[in-house]
Protein backbone atom coordinates (compact mmCIF):
# COMPACT_ATOMS: atom_id res chain seq x y z
CA UNK A 1 0.00 0.00 0.00
CA UNK A 2 1.64 3.57 -1.21
CA UNK A 3 0.12 7.24 0.11
CA UNK A 4 2.11 9.95 -0.62
CA UNK A 5 2.36 12.76 1.82
CA UNK A 6 3.77 16.05 0.46
CA UNK A 7 6.03 18.33 2.29
CA UNK A 8 6.17 21.86 2.38
CA UNK A 9 9.70 23.43 1.89
CA UNK A 10 11.24 26.89 3.21
CA UNK A 11 14.09 28.55 3.05
CA UNK A 12 16.68 29.66 5.31
CA UNK A 13 18.88 31.88 6.45
CA UNK A 14 22.19 29.43 5.98
CA UNK A 15 22.84 30.74 2.34
CA UNK A 16 25.92 32.07 0.84
CA UNK A 17 24.79 34.32 -2.02
CA UNK A 18 26.58 33.58 -5.34
CA UNK A 19 29.37 36.08 -6.35
CA UNK A 20 27.66 38.12 -9.16
CA UNK A 21 29.42 36.92 -12.40
CA UNK A 22 31.87 39.23 -14.45
CA UNK A 23 31.08 41.20 -17.34
CA UNK A 24 32.67 39.36 -20.32
CA UNK A 25 31.90 38.32 -23.91
CA UNK A 26 30.96 35.34 -25.16
CA UNK A 27 32.31 34.04 -28.17
CA UNK A 28 30.24 31.14 -29.65
CA UNK A 29 31.93 28.73 -31.50
CA UNK A 30 29.33 26.38 -33.42
CA UNK A 31 26.93 29.21 -33.28
CA UNK A 32 24.09 28.11 -36.16
CA UNK A 33 24.08 24.26 -34.52
CA UNK A 34 21.16 22.50 -32.76
CA UNK A 35 23.26 22.94 -29.17
CA UNK A 36 23.58 26.59 -29.52
CA UNK A 37 19.93 26.84 -31.03
CA UNK A 38 18.23 24.61 -28.47
CA UNK A 39 20.37 25.25 -24.49
CA UNK A 40 22.81 27.78 -24.94
CA UNK A 41 21.39 30.86 -26.08
CA UNK A 42 17.70 29.95 -24.84
CA UNK A 43 19.97 29.23 -21.19
CA UNK A 44 21.06 33.29 -22.11
CA UNK A 45 18.08 35.02 -22.60
CA UNK A 46 16.36 33.43 -19.34
CA UNK A 47 19.69 34.58 -17.04
CA UNK A 48 18.95 38.06 -18.77
CA UNK A 49 15.14 37.35 -18.10
CA UNK A 50 15.83 36.68 -14.01
CA UNK A 51 18.70 39.67 -13.70
CA UNK A 52 21.31 37.63 -13.60
CA UNK A 53 23.00 38.34 -16.92
CA UNK A 54 26.45 39.96 -16.42
CA UNK A 55 26.61 43.62 -17.32
CA UNK A 56 27.90 44.08 -19.64
CA UNK A 57 27.66 41.64 -21.64
CA UNK A 58 28.22 40.20 -25.69
CA UNK A 59 27.52 37.37 -27.38
CA UNK A 60 29.43 36.91 -30.12
CA UNK A 61 28.12 33.98 -32.70
CA UNK A 62 30.36 32.54 -35.51
CA UNK A 63 30.03 30.08 -37.78
CA UNK A 64 30.71 29.65 -41.74
CA UNK A 65 27.71 30.39 -42.49
CA UNK A 66 26.04 32.39 -39.69
CA UNK A 67 25.34 35.34 -41.98
CA UNK A 68 24.65 38.92 -40.36
CA UNK A 69 23.35 39.86 -37.21
CA UNK A 70 20.07 41.08 -38.19
CA UNK A 71 19.27 37.65 -39.16
CA UNK A 72 20.92 35.60 -36.55
CA UNK A 73 18.87 37.61 -34.16
CA UNK A 74 15.83 36.51 -35.82
CA UNK A 75 16.77 33.29 -35.90
CA UNK A 76 17.86 33.22 -32.01
CA UNK A 77 14.20 34.47 -31.49
CA UNK A 78 12.22 32.11 -33.00
CA UNK A 79 14.79 29.39 -31.12
CA UNK A 80 14.45 31.09 -27.59
CA UNK A 81 10.62 31.35 -28.14
CA UNK A 82 10.65 27.49 -28.51
CA UNK A 83 12.85 26.26 -26.41
CA UNK A 84 13.22 28.87 -22.99
CA UNK A 85 11.62 26.99 -20.03
CA UNK A 86 9.84 30.72 -20.05
CA UNK A 87 6.76 31.11 -21.98
CA UNK A 88 6.08 33.06 -23.95
CA UNK A 89 9.16 35.47 -24.91
CA UNK A 90 8.90 38.17 -22.80
CA UNK A 91 9.43 41.45 -25.32
CA UNK A 92 10.40 43.53 -23.29
CA UNK A 93 13.45 41.42 -22.19
CA UNK A 94 14.03 40.12 -25.81
CA UNK A 95 14.28 43.47 -26.77
CA UNK A 96 17.16 44.49 -24.41
CA UNK A 97 18.75 41.01 -24.63
CA UNK A 98 18.67 40.76 -28.79
CA UNK A 99 21.20 44.04 -29.49
CA UNK A 100 24.02 42.79 -27.28
CA UNK A 101 23.94 39.51 -29.97
CA UNK A 102 26.66 40.30 -32.85
CA UNK A 103 27.85 37.80 -35.22
CA UNK A 104 31.32 37.14 -37.61
CA UNK A 105 31.90 34.83 -40.01
CA UNK A 106 34.66 32.76 -39.94
CA UNK A 107 36.21 29.32 -40.79
CA UNK A 108 38.30 28.22 -38.29
CA UNK A 109 40.55 26.33 -40.66
CA UNK A 110 41.35 29.50 -42.66
CA UNK A 111 44.52 31.75 -41.08
CA UNK A 112 42.66 35.11 -42.66
CA UNK A 113 39.41 34.31 -40.83
CA UNK A 114 41.09 34.65 -37.44
CA UNK A 115 41.69 38.47 -37.98
CA UNK A 116 38.31 39.23 -38.97
CA UNK A 117 36.93 37.05 -35.96
CA UNK A 118 39.94 39.00 -33.78
CA UNK A 119 38.91 42.59 -34.65
CA UNK A 120 35.33 41.89 -34.77
CA UNK A 121 35.67 41.06 -30.80
CA UNK A 122 37.86 43.47 -29.89
CA UNK A 123 35.14 46.12 -31.63
CA UNK A 124 32.59 44.48 -29.62
CA UNK A 125 34.54 44.71 -26.45
CA UNK A 126 34.89 48.31 -27.47
CA UNK A 127 31.42 49.18 -28.09
CA UNK A 128 29.80 47.32 -24.70
CA UNK A 129 32.69 48.13 -22.47
CA UNK A 130 32.82 44.33 -21.04
CA UNK A 131 36.64 45.07 -19.56
CA UNK A 132 37.88 42.65 -21.48
CA UNK A 133 37.15 38.51 -20.53
CA UNK A 134 36.59 36.23 -22.64
CA UNK A 135 34.51 32.88 -22.61
CA UNK A 136 34.76 30.63 -25.60
CA UNK A 137 32.68 28.36 -25.72
CA UNK A 138 32.85 25.76 -28.12
CA UNK A 139 30.00 23.58 -29.36
CA UNK A 140 31.75 22.00 -32.14
CA UNK A 141 32.77 18.35 -32.80
CA UNK A 142 36.31 17.55 -30.87
CA UNK A 143 37.82 17.49 -34.37
CA UNK A 144 37.38 21.16 -34.33
CA UNK A 145 39.28 21.60 -30.63
CA UNK A 146 42.37 22.06 -32.32
CA UNK A 147 42.23 24.59 -34.98
CA UNK A 148 40.03 26.63 -32.31
CA UNK A 149 42.65 26.80 -30.03
CA UNK A 150 45.13 27.10 -32.22
CA UNK A 151 43.54 30.23 -33.73
CA UNK A 152 42.98 31.65 -30.34
CA UNK A 153 46.91 31.38 -29.57
CA UNK A 154 48.05 32.91 -32.87
CA UNK A 155 45.29 35.53 -33.22
CA UNK A 156 46.23 36.72 -29.44
CA UNK A 157 42.67 36.46 -28.42
CA UNK A 158 43.62 33.51 -25.62
CA UNK A 159 45.22 35.37 -22.35
CA UNK A 160 47.77 33.86 -20.17
CA UNK A 161 46.57 32.11 -17.21
CA UNK A 162 45.76 34.03 -14.04
CA UNK A 163 46.07 36.84 -16.13
CA UNK A 164 43.47 39.88 -15.53
CA UNK A 165 41.20 40.56 -18.03
CA UNK A 166 40.86 36.19 -18.14
CA UNK A 167 40.15 34.08 -20.99
CA UNK A 168 37.96 31.18 -20.58
CA UNK A 169 37.30 27.84 -22.48
CA UNK A 170 33.86 25.98 -22.24
CA UNK A 171 34.57 22.24 -24.09
CA UNK A 172 31.65 20.66 -24.77
CA UNK A 173 31.20 16.61 -24.63
CA UNK A 174 32.32 14.08 -26.21
CA UNK A 175 35.43 14.15 -25.15
CA UNK A 176 37.01 11.61 -26.75
CA UNK A 177 35.69 8.17 -27.05
CA UNK A 178 37.90 6.04 -25.53
CA UNK A 179 40.95 6.44 -22.90
CA UNK A 180 43.76 7.10 -25.37
CA UNK A 181 41.53 9.77 -27.41
CA UNK A 182 40.82 11.34 -24.24
CA UNK A 183 44.30 11.80 -23.35
CA UNK A 184 45.35 12.78 -26.81
CA UNK A 185 42.37 15.95 -26.37
CA UNK A 186 43.92 16.35 -22.70
CA UNK A 187 47.37 16.70 -23.79
CA UNK A 188 46.32 19.36 -26.86
CA UNK A 189 44.24 21.44 -24.67
CA UNK A 190 46.95 21.04 -22.09
CA UNK A 191 49.08 22.77 -24.28
CA UNK A 192 47.05 25.78 -24.57
CA UNK A 193 45.29 26.36 -21.45
CA UNK A 194 45.99 26.13 -17.98
CA UNK A 195 43.65 23.61 -16.53
CA UNK A 196 42.25 26.83 -14.27
CA UNK A 197 41.05 28.24 -17.92
CA UNK A 198 39.39 24.61 -18.95
CA UNK A 199 35.80 23.91 -18.65
CA UNK A 200 34.38 20.50 -19.44
CA UNK A 201 31.06 21.15 -19.40
CA UNK A 202 28.36 18.48 -18.39
CA UNK A 203 25.38 19.82 -18.01
CA UNK A 204 23.97 16.84 -15.62
CA UNK A 205 25.79 19.05 -12.88
CA UNK A 206 24.22 21.91 -13.15
CA UNK A 207 20.76 20.15 -12.86
CA UNK A 208 19.14 21.35 -9.32
CA UNK A 209 18.69 17.66 -7.76
CA UNK A 210 22.82 16.92 -8.45
CA UNK A 211 23.65 19.45 -7.00
CA UNK A 212 21.69 18.94 -3.81
CA UNK A 213 23.02 15.49 -3.41
CA UNK A 214 26.04 16.76 -1.57
CA UNK A 215 23.85 19.50 0.58
CA UNK A 216 21.20 16.30 1.22
CA UNK A 217 24.31 14.23 2.83
CA UNK A 218 26.13 16.63 4.87
CA UNK A 219 23.88 19.09 5.60
CA UNK A 220 21.59 16.55 7.09
CA UNK A 221 22.83 14.67 10.44
CA UNK A 222 19.29 12.09 9.84
CA UNK A 223 21.11 10.71 6.33
CA UNK A 224 25.42 10.68 6.61
CA UNK A 225 25.44 8.51 9.27
CA UNK A 226 23.42 5.83 7.36
CA UNK A 227 24.96 6.62 3.59
CA UNK A 228 27.64 3.20 4.51
CA UNK A 229 28.02 -0.47 3.52
CA UNK A 230 26.39 -0.86 7.46
CA UNK A 231 23.14 0.58 6.29
CA UNK A 232 22.51 0.59 2.71
CA UNK A 233 21.77 -2.62 0.74
CA UNK A 234 22.21 -0.72 -2.90
CA UNK A 235 22.56 2.20 -4.85
CA UNK A 236 20.43 2.23 -8.46
CA UNK A 237 21.21 4.62 -10.89
CA UNK A 238 18.76 5.23 -13.73
CA UNK A 239 18.48 7.46 -16.93
CA UNK A 240 15.66 6.18 -19.20
CA UNK A 241 14.72 8.24 -21.86
CA UNK A 242 11.23 7.47 -24.48
CA UNK A 243 12.41 8.55 -27.43
CA UNK A 244 14.73 6.26 -29.59
CA UNK A 245 17.96 8.02 -31.63
CA UNK A 246 15.82 10.98 -33.24
CA UNK A 247 17.72 12.41 -35.93
CA UNK A 248 21.18 12.03 -33.98
CA UNK A 249 21.65 8.34 -35.59
CA UNK A 250 25.01 9.19 -37.37
CA UNK A 251 26.52 10.37 -34.02
CA UNK A 252 24.70 7.77 -31.79
CA UNK A 253 25.76 4.95 -33.72
CA UNK A 254 29.31 5.86 -33.55
CA UNK A 255 29.30 6.23 -29.85
CA UNK A 256 26.31 4.13 -28.02
CA UNK A 257 25.05 4.63 -24.79
CA UNK A 258 28.12 4.45 -22.61
CA UNK A 259 29.53 7.09 -24.66
CA UNK A 260 26.66 9.13 -24.64
CA UNK A 261 25.97 9.12 -21.22
CA UNK A 262 27.41 6.98 -18.69
CA UNK A 263 31.32 7.91 -18.98
CA UNK A 264 29.96 11.04 -17.98
CA UNK A 265 26.91 12.16 -16.67
CA UNK A 266 26.04 8.99 -14.75
CA UNK A 267 29.79 7.99 -13.23
CA UNK A 268 30.13 11.48 -12.14
CA UNK A 269 26.20 11.42 -10.69
CA UNK A 270 27.47 8.21 -8.72
CA UNK A 271 30.50 10.15 -7.80
CA UNK A 272 28.82 12.95 -5.68
CA UNK A 273 26.54 10.17 -4.27
CA UNK A 274 29.48 7.91 -2.76
CA UNK A 275 32.84 10.27 -2.22
CA UNK A 276 33.70 11.54 0.56
CA UNK A 277 33.24 14.59 2.74
CA UNK A 278 35.58 17.05 1.19
CA UNK A 279 37.48 19.66 3.78
CA UNK A 280 35.69 22.63 1.86
CA UNK A 281 33.15 23.34 -0.55
CA UNK A 282 35.88 24.31 -2.86
CA UNK A 283 35.63 23.69 -6.45
CA UNK A 284 39.23 21.64 -6.45
CA UNK A 285 38.19 19.95 -2.65
CA UNK A 286 34.89 18.29 -4.29
CA UNK A 287 36.71 17.07 -7.66
CA UNK A 288 39.68 15.70 -5.22
CA UNK A 289 37.09 13.42 -3.54
CA UNK A 290 35.20 12.59 -6.49
CA UNK A 291 38.60 11.58 -8.33
CA UNK A 292 39.38 9.34 -5.31
CA UNK A 293 35.93 7.49 -5.59
CA UNK A 294 36.29 7.40 -9.32
CA UNK A 295 39.64 5.37 -8.57
CA UNK A 296 37.74 3.06 -6.02
CA UNK A 297 35.56 2.07 -8.56
CA UNK A 298 36.08 -1.97 -9.79
CA UNK A 299 36.83 -2.38 -13.59
CA UNK A 300 33.75 -4.20 -14.15
CA UNK A 301 33.74 -7.74 -16.12
CA UNK A 302 32.07 -8.82 -19.03
CA UNK A 303 29.04 -10.71 -15.93
CA UNK A 304 28.48 -7.04 -14.67
CA UNK A 305 26.97 -5.53 -17.83
CA UNK A 306 23.78 -6.64 -20.21
CA UNK A 307 23.59 -4.10 -23.64
CA UNK A 308 20.56 -3.97 -25.08
CA UNK A 309 19.34 -2.73 -28.72
CA UNK A 310 15.59 -1.36 -28.95
CA UNK A 311 13.90 -3.05 -31.98
CA UNK A 312 13.93 -0.71 -34.94
CA UNK A 313 17.02 1.55 -33.80
CA UNK A 314 18.76 -0.12 -37.26
CA UNK A 315 16.22 1.06 -39.26
CA UNK A 316 16.82 4.92 -38.37
CA UNK A 317 18.35 7.31 -40.76
CA UNK A 318 22.36 7.48 -40.28
CA UNK A 319 22.38 3.79 -38.43
CA UNK A 320 24.15 0.54 -40.02
CA UNK A 321 21.16 -2.33 -40.68
CA UNK A 322 23.77 -4.70 -39.01
CA UNK A 323 24.84 -1.85 -35.84
CA UNK A 324 25.38 -3.66 -32.83
CA UNK A 325 25.67 -0.23 -30.84
CA UNK A 326 24.02 -0.51 -27.24
CA UNK A 327 21.24 1.93 -27.31
CA UNK A 328 20.42 0.50 -23.20
CA UNK A 329 23.05 -0.92 -20.65
CA UNK A 330 22.28 -1.88 -17.34
CA UNK A 331 25.92 -2.01 -15.42
CA UNK A 332 26.96 -3.33 -11.56
CA UNK A 333 29.58 -1.55 -10.31
CA UNK A 334 31.52 -1.57 -7.01
CA UNK A 335 33.14 -0.32 -5.06
CA UNK A 336 36.47 -0.52 -3.22
CA UNK A 337 36.76 1.28 -0.08
CA UNK A 338 36.12 1.13 3.34
CA UNK A 339 32.78 2.83 3.37
CA UNK A 340 31.07 0.63 0.14
CA UNK A 341 32.71 -2.61 0.30
CA UNK A 342 29.71 -5.47 -0.59
CA UNK A 343 27.42 -2.30 -1.44
CA UNK A 344 26.94 -2.56 -5.39
CA UNK A 345 25.94 0.00 -7.52
CA UNK A 346 23.50 -0.31 -10.53
CA UNK A 347 23.57 2.22 -13.79
CA UNK A 348 20.85 1.52 -16.51
CA UNK A 349 20.30 3.52 -19.27
CA UNK A 350 18.48 3.33 -22.46
CA UNK A 351 16.30 4.93 -25.02
CA UNK A 352 13.17 4.33 -26.43
CA UNK A 353 12.03 2.86 -22.92
CA UNK A 354 8.40 3.58 -21.34
CA UNK A 355 9.01 6.44 -19.63
CA UNK A 356 11.60 9.25 -19.19
CA UNK A 357 12.76 9.72 -15.97
CA UNK A 358 16.37 10.13 -14.29
CA UNK A 359 16.67 9.33 -10.40
CA UNK A 360 19.22 8.05 -7.95
CA UNK A 361 17.52 5.89 -5.63
CA UNK A 362 19.08 4.40 -2.39
CA UNK A 363 17.90 1.28 -1.10
CA UNK A 364 18.56 0.45 2.61
CA UNK A 365 18.72 -2.77 4.35
CA UNK A 366 15.77 -4.91 5.20
CA UNK A 367 14.93 -4.70 8.76
CA UNK A 368 17.20 -7.77 10.71
CA UNK A 369 14.19 -9.27 12.76
CA UNK A 370 10.23 -9.52 12.73
CA UNK A 371 8.51 -7.27 15.57
CA UNK A 372 4.86 -7.93 14.30
CA UNK A 373 4.18 -11.43 15.36
CA UNK A 374 4.03 -12.67 12.23
CA UNK A 375 6.48 -13.13 9.71
CA UNK A 376 4.54 -13.10 6.50
CA UNK A 377 3.93 -9.40 8.06
CA UNK A 378 7.75 -8.90 7.87
CA UNK A 379 8.25 -10.18 4.23
CA UNK A 380 5.32 -7.80 3.02
CA UNK A 381 7.94 -4.56 4.72
CA UNK A 382 9.49 -3.02 1.82
CA UNK A 383 13.15 -1.58 2.70
CA UNK A 384 13.27 2.20 3.35
CA UNK A 385 13.95 4.20 -0.41
CA UNK A 386 15.23 7.31 -0.59
CA UNK A 387 14.80 8.69 -4.38
CA UNK A 388 16.64 11.65 -5.68
CA UNK A 389 14.62 12.66 -8.81
CA UNK A 390 16.79 14.41 -11.28
CA UNK A 391 14.46 14.48 -14.41
CA UNK A 392 11.43 15.35 -15.18
CA UNK A 393 9.87 16.27 -11.49
CA UNK A 394 12.94 17.41 -9.69
CA UNK A 395 12.84 16.53 -6.05
CA UNK A 396 13.15 14.01 -3.42
CA UNK A 397 11.30 11.16 -1.46
CA UNK A 398 11.24 9.02 0.76
CA UNK A 399 9.65 5.63 1.84
CA UNK A 400 9.12 4.82 5.55
CA UNK A 401 6.50 1.78 6.72
CA UNK A 402 3.48 2.69 8.31
CA UNK A 403 0.71 1.00 10.21
CA UNK A 404 -2.15 1.14 8.30
CA UNK A 405 -5.45 2.22 10.43
CA UNK A 406 -7.95 -0.69 11.50
CA UNK A 407 -7.97 -3.14 13.58
CA UNK A 408 -5.40 -5.68 11.89
CA UNK A 409 -1.82 -5.19 11.47
CA UNK A 410 -1.48 -4.17 8.16
CA UNK A 411 1.67 -2.42 7.07
CA UNK A 412 1.95 -0.08 4.08
CA UNK A 413 4.05 2.39 2.97
CA UNK A 414 3.94 6.50 2.71
CA UNK A 415 6.18 8.48 1.00
CA UNK A 416 7.57 11.62 2.11
CA UNK A 417 7.63 13.56 -0.94
CA UNK A 418 8.30 16.92 -2.21
CA UNK A 419 9.41 18.57 -5.30
CA UNK A 420 11.30 21.80 -6.29
CA UNK A 421 8.57 23.34 -8.35
CA UNK A 422 6.10 22.55 -5.48
CA UNK A 423 8.12 23.51 -2.16
CA UNK A 424 9.74 26.61 -3.56
CA UNK A 425 6.75 27.54 -5.56
CA UNK A 426 9.33 28.16 -8.36
CA UNK A 427 10.76 26.43 -11.14
CA UNK A 428 14.40 25.20 -10.57
CA UNK A 429 16.53 26.66 -13.49
CA UNK A 430 17.85 25.23 -16.57
CA UNK A 431 21.26 23.43 -16.18
CA UNK A 432 22.90 25.73 -18.49
CA UNK A 433 21.98 29.04 -17.03
CA UNK A 434 23.47 27.99 -14.07
CA UNK A 435 26.97 26.43 -15.39
CA UNK A 436 27.45 29.31 -17.70
CA UNK A 437 27.08 31.74 -14.19
CA UNK A 438 29.80 29.61 -12.96
CA UNK A 439 31.72 30.09 -16.05
CA UNK A 440 31.27 33.62 -16.45
CA UNK A 441 32.28 33.20 -12.40
CA UNK A 442 35.57 31.17 -12.86
CA UNK A 443 34.02 28.52 -10.43
CA UNK A 444 34.73 24.70 -11.94
CA UNK A 445 33.03 23.16 -9.03
CA UNK A 446 29.96 21.59 -11.23
CA UNK A 447 32.41 21.06 -14.32
CA UNK A 448 34.87 17.89 -14.93
CA UNK A 449 38.39 17.80 -14.16
CA UNK A 450 41.10 16.19 -16.15
CA UNK A 451 42.04 13.59 -13.81
CA UNK A 452 38.31 12.89 -12.99
CA UNK A 453 37.50 12.26 -17.09
CA UNK A 454 40.61 10.14 -17.91
CA UNK A 455 39.79 8.00 -14.84
CA UNK A 456 36.20 7.64 -15.44
CA UNK A 457 37.89 6.29 -19.20
CA UNK A 458 39.69 4.18 -17.77
CA UNK A 459 36.90 2.05 -16.25
CA UNK A 460 34.39 1.72 -19.30
CA UNK A 461 37.27 1.38 -22.26
CA UNK A 462 38.21 -1.84 -21.24
CA UNK A 463 34.04 -2.83 -21.09
CA UNK A 464 33.77 -1.14 -24.42
CA UNK A 465 36.62 -2.61 -25.92
CA UNK A 466 35.80 -6.19 -24.88
CA UNK A 467 32.19 -5.63 -26.68
CA UNK A 468 33.58 -4.06 -29.77
CA UNK A 469 35.75 -7.01 -30.13
CA UNK A 470 33.10 -9.92 -29.74
CA UNK A 471 30.40 -10.68 -31.93
CA UNK A 472 27.53 -11.27 -29.79
CA UNK A 473 24.14 -9.73 -30.76
CA UNK A 474 22.90 -7.09 -27.99
CA UNK A 475 20.03 -7.78 -26.11
CA UNK A 476 16.69 -6.98 -27.38
CA UNK A 477 13.69 -4.81 -26.76
CA UNK A 478 10.36 -3.49 -27.39
CA UNK A 479 10.48 0.29 -27.88
CA UNK A 480 7.94 1.49 -24.91
CA UNK A 481 8.81 -1.01 -22.72
CA UNK A 482 11.22 -1.19 -19.37
CA UNK A 483 14.31 -2.70 -21.25
CA UNK A 484 15.27 -6.17 -22.37
CA UNK A 485 14.12 -9.13 -20.10
CA UNK A 486 18.03 -9.74 -19.66
CA UNK A 487 18.04 -6.79 -17.41
CA UNK A 488 15.83 -7.88 -15.01
CA UNK A 489 17.13 -11.35 -14.82
CA UNK A 490 20.62 -9.76 -14.08
CA UNK A 491 19.23 -8.00 -10.96
CA UNK A 492 17.18 -11.19 -10.23
CA UNK A 493 20.40 -13.25 -10.09
CA UNK A 494 21.75 -11.16 -7.52
CA UNK A 495 18.22 -11.42 -5.62
CA UNK A 496 17.14 -7.48 -6.00
CA UNK A 497 14.50 -5.47 -8.78
CA UNK A 498 15.07 -2.57 -10.57
CA UNK A 499 12.80 0.30 -9.63
CA UNK A 500 9.77 0.65 -11.80
CA UNK A 501 10.02 2.87 -14.51
CA UNK A 502 7.03 5.52 -13.16
CA UNK A 503 5.43 8.24 -14.79
CA UNK A 504 6.29 11.90 -13.39
CA UNK A 505 3.60 12.55 -10.72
Amino acid sequence: MENPLHVQATATPASLPSRPPDPCSLVLFGATGDLAQRKIVPALYNLALGGDLPSPFALVGTSTSIGDASAYRQRLRESVARFSRTQPLDEAVWSRFAPLVDTVAADVNAAGDWARLRERVLAVEAQRGSGGNRLFYFAVPPSAFGPILGGLRDSGLLYAPQQAPWSRVVIEKPFGRDLESARELHRLVGGLLDESQSFRIDHYLGKETVQNILVLRFGNSIFEPLWNRKYVDHVQITMAEQIGVERRGKFYDANGVVRDVVQNHLLQVLALVAMELPPTFGADDIRDEKQKLLRSLRVPSPEDVVFGQYRGYREAEGVSPASRTPSYVALRLHVDNWRWQGVPFYIRSGKALARRTTEVSIHFQQIPFCLFGREDVCQLIEPNVLVLRIQPDEGIALSVATKVPGEDLTVGSVHLDFSYADAFHREAGEAYEKLLLDAMRGDATLFARRDGDEQAWSLVTPLLQAWEASRAEPAFYDSGSAGPPEAAVFMRRDGRRWRPLIAPR
